[in-house]
């Protein structure tokens, strides 16, 4: 009885040590941080119809942009005023409400991947390092990108498809090194900054039609965290998140406040067009840090929303009167000139109905959590 004992006594001992080793195996095989974003993320898989459809829309989307950049080539009057005045005005309303739609069908999005369904790929995992370096490139790209429309994007077809050249040959470099989506939807592109500013509460939320399978490319993956997950302090990511957010309204501003250079450009009017927009930035971005310095801690993501309502209304408050022949510099970003036929009073209506919808759906509408795109299962979970 005694030997039978010290056998189960011994047995036990080893299931309890065979459980232990088992919890840890398990624990060290989740990615890093799966504490907090494996529960944050949801799974499902694009089937049937559904997949169908989001591939049409990519390949269309792709042919309309590749019919874009063609014509900034050869028909450079309706490229400039197709691309400046239609597409990107429409840019900043997307990203609020659907910013996954807007990245399922992007352009520079599937030439990205090109590498990874095309199998052509080194697939490397980005580090957090790089991650941090290419988030400061993205918002870099963004301010640099930008005041060169005054300078010769604005008025010229060729320029403006060159640029777009550079931005789809980096975007095709980096789905050759790197895996799926990290190097540039969720890395490089100068637009992601500002789809993660605005897109905090969107309101369609399709299922991701570039991945297949989730291959934990970059984590957290910003199209599938149901919540937003502040960057580590004193970071890259931090760095670059809070210089985004609190000099966009400034430099909003300030690139609005300077004309276009329709005479060659001149060294005064290349530092103009730097030189208003980088200032504004830097005194909305002061007065960003010191509130978040001396307000409660828990007020930060309330602050960013402020501060995201402030950018984008500032930015339909100049962009709609220009669309229409009303803006400070008239012949500038005009899509159509309504001065002689539409009142000025409708055109301040619109202003401040854009104004007070994007409080409301920034600050004040109550909403559950939401992802941009529902992120399909996993194809592994890598460390």
């Amino acid at each position: 009885m005694r030997v039978f004992n010290f056998r189960l006594t011994k047995i036990t001992e080893w299931q309890s040590k065979l459980a232990l080793f088992s919890r840890i195996e398990r624990r060290n095989s989740e990615p890093p941080m799966s504490k907090i974003y494996t529960q944050i993320q949801v799974s499902e898989s694009l089937l049937g119809n559904e997949k169908l459809l989001w591939r049409s829309l990519q390949w269309a989307f792709f042919m309309v942009g590749l019919g874009l950049f063609l014509s900034l080539i050869f028909f450079p009057d309706f490229g400039v005023v197709a691309f400046w005045d239609v597409l990107i005005p429409l840019a900043p309303l997307l990203f609020l409400l659907g910013a996954g739609a807007w990245r399922n069908v992007c352009p520079l999005a599937s030439v990205a991947l090109f590498p990874h369904h095309f199998k052509f790929s080194k697939r490397r995992r980005l580090s957090t390092k790089w991650q941090g370096g290419l988030s400061m490139g993205s918002v870099g790209l963004l301010f640099l990108i930008v005041p060169a429309r005054h300078l010769v994007l604005n008025n010229d077809g060729v320029a403006t498809a060159i640029t777009l050249a550079f931005l789809g040959g980096m975007a095709l470099i980096g789905g050759m090194f790197f895996d799926v989506k990290s190097a540039w939807c969720a890395g490089l592109c100068p637009v992601h900054p500002v789809e993660k500013l605005y897109g905090q509460k969107v309101g369609y939320t399709p299922a991701n039609a570039h991945c297949g399978a989730c291959h934990n490319c970059v984590i957290p993956c910003p199209d599938s965290i149901s919540k937003q997950v502040a960057p580590k302090p004193r970071s890259l990511q931090d760095l670059s998140s809070t210089l985004l957010t609190g000099g966009l309204p400034g430099f909003i501003w300030g690139w609005f406040h300077v004309p276009d250079c329709r005479s060659g450009g001149n060294l005064m009017e290349c530092l103009t067009a730097y030189a208003l927009p980088w200032a504004t930035l830097a005194l909305t971005l002061i007065t960003y840090v010191l509130l978040r310095k001396f307000l409660p801690k828990d007020l930060e993501k309330r602050l960013a929303s402020v501060f995201a309502a402030a950018s984008i209304s500032c930015y339909y408050w100049y962009r709609i009167p220009s669309l229409l022949g009303y803006g400070l510099f008239p012949q500038d970003g005009r899509l159509i000139d309504l001065s002689q036929s539409l009142p000025l009073w409708s055109v301040v209506a619109m202003q401040v109905a854009a104004v007070a919808f994007f409080g409301w759906w920034l600050l004040l509408r109550k909403t559950e959590q939401t992802v941009w795109a529902v992120r399909p299962p996993y194809l592994v979970k890598r460390k």
